[in-house]
């Protein structure tokens, strides 16, 4: 079982929203939140997994969501974006909560949406290299739970 560690961010509505943190595999980051905007005004949600504790950062896994449209994620090292994968299922409902489970493999990230797994992302950088899970864009947070 895995427990959620006193890393909980409770009414927490200021993003973006950094957390230094610490993955491996079993770690599970999970973000509650609502979208602020009409799906018709085009809001995003974005999370990336930063290697260090700056936004400057390469980025292990990026995840970002154009609510109604399309969710994509990548990576980013050296500063240049690679092969970015894009998948047009978005089981995010306009302006209802979200819960989103980000989940730590051993050979990839499992993304949840509501409790059912939608996304899977393969590692191009080891889970131990994350320092640091940034949230942000358009979404009201209501928090995040870092479970190792």
């Amino acid at each position: 079982m895995i427990m959620c560690a006193a890393s909980m961010t409770q009414d927490c509505k200021q993003v973006p929203h950094t957390r230094p943190v610490s993955l491996s595999t079993g770690s599970c980051v999970t973000i509650k939140g609502t979208p602020i905007l009409p799906f018709s005004n085009d809001p995003q949600l974005q999370v990336d997994f930063h290697t260090e504790t700056c936004e400057k950062s390469d980025i292990a896994f990026h995840f970002r969501v154009y609510f109604g449209h399309v969710v994509v994620m990548n990576s980013r090292e050296c500063g240049s974006w690679k092969c970015e994968m894009r998948c047009n299922n978005v089981p995010f409902e306009d302006g209802k909560p979200f819960e989103l489970c980000i989940s730590v493999l051993d050979n990839e990230y499992q993304v949840s949406v509501n409790g059912q797994h939608c996304y899977s992302f393969p590692h191009r950088f080891p889970p131990c290299y994350v320092k640091m899970v940034q949230v942000c864009r358009d979404i009201s947070l209501t928090s995040m739970c870092v479970c190792n």
